[in-house]
């Protein structure tokens, strides 16, 4: 520190750094200025740094300043409501902004899972799309194989069937014997029925029974007395069902009835007092042939 003396006259003299003499005139400055509250003058005599300064006071004293206006002036009770309106305001608006952040989050939140929903429901559907486009491409090819191969079952149980043929025919070719050929025929046919089962396929007889339009055909009708009138005469193709579902009707000749022939008496015309014929006898001469009837 720089040193100090004192003059003859009291005065105090000593060698101060820059930085110090303007800290002091700041201060000096605070104290000038006006203070809400008055403090007590400060010493003539300040200190810093352990080094006494020597402050003159300004003539007049210092001014004190005005005080500021107390609580409990008229004028304090308008702003003092308008600050509590202020405060409810804000207090208000406080509650209304967390309000509102605490929606909003809820809200974002929602949409969240929202989102996440509408995510997995959109990819089930994709995945869905994908195994029914998969089934229907599985089902055309499983189909295409049906028609190639379906009948594959089939056609491997009638190949002994073929094979018995091929061995009637050349053994009718080798020997003359008509009896043999007529057994080997005989077992080839029961080859066939027996495959023909095995499958579901069963033949049936119609010969003798009433004529079935659901089960027959009717190839035409004949006159005979061997059957009863609407039955069965003659069987010319054999019907088949299919696991109980008709596969093939059975063709058919129908029997009905045979004509009722007139006796002879009647069959000769008779003539009438004036000459003229009885109607039937007029239709007789008139075709020369005795009409039959029919059913």
């Amino acid at each position: 520190m720089a040193g100090s003396n004192r003059d003859a006259k009291g005065s105090f003299h000593t060698n101060i750094s820059q930085d110090v003499i303007d800290e002091a005139l700041k201060s000096v400055e605070r104290v000038a200025e006006p203070q809400p509250e008055v403090e007590a003058a400060p010493a003539e005599d300040e200190v810093y740094g352990g080094v006494t300064l020597e402050i003159p006071m300004p003539e007049g004293g210092i001014e004190e300043p005005e005080a500021a206006p107390s609580a409990d002036s008229n004028d304090s009770g308008p702003l003092r409501a308008e600050l509590a309106e202020t405060r409810q305001q804000l207090e208000q608006a406080r509650r209304e902004l967390e309000e509102a952040r605490s929606q909003l989050e809820f809200s974002q939140s929602k949409s969240r899972e929202m989102m996440e929903r509408l995510k997995d429901s959109h990819e089930r559907g994709l995945r869905a799309a994908a195994d029914l486009d998969n089934y229907k491409k599985r089902a055309q090819k499983e189909k295409e194989e049906v028609q190639k191969f379906g009948s594959e079952r089939l056609l491997k149980d009638f190949l002994p069937v073929l094979d018995n043929l091929d061995r009637a025919l050349e053994a009718a070719q080798k020997s003359n014997d008509f009896d043999s050929f007529r057994t080997g025929v005989d077992m080839t046919r029961k080859l066939f029925e027996g495959a023909f089962t095995k499958h579901g396929v069963k033949g049936f007889s119609a010969a003798g029974l009433p004529f079935d339009p659901r089960l027959h055909e009717a190839m035409q009708q004949v006159e005979s007395a061997a059957v009863p009138a609407g039955h069965v005469l003659y069987e010319a193709v054999r019907g088949y069902m299919l696991n109980e579902r008709l596969m093939r009707p059975a063709l058919v000749v129908v029997a009905r009835a045979p004509a009722v022939q007139p006796p002879a008496s009647e069959a000769t015309s008779a003539a009438t007092p004036g000459g003229a014929p009885t109607g039937g006898d007029a239709a007789t001469e008139k075709t020369g042939t005795t009409p039959t009837g029919s059913q």
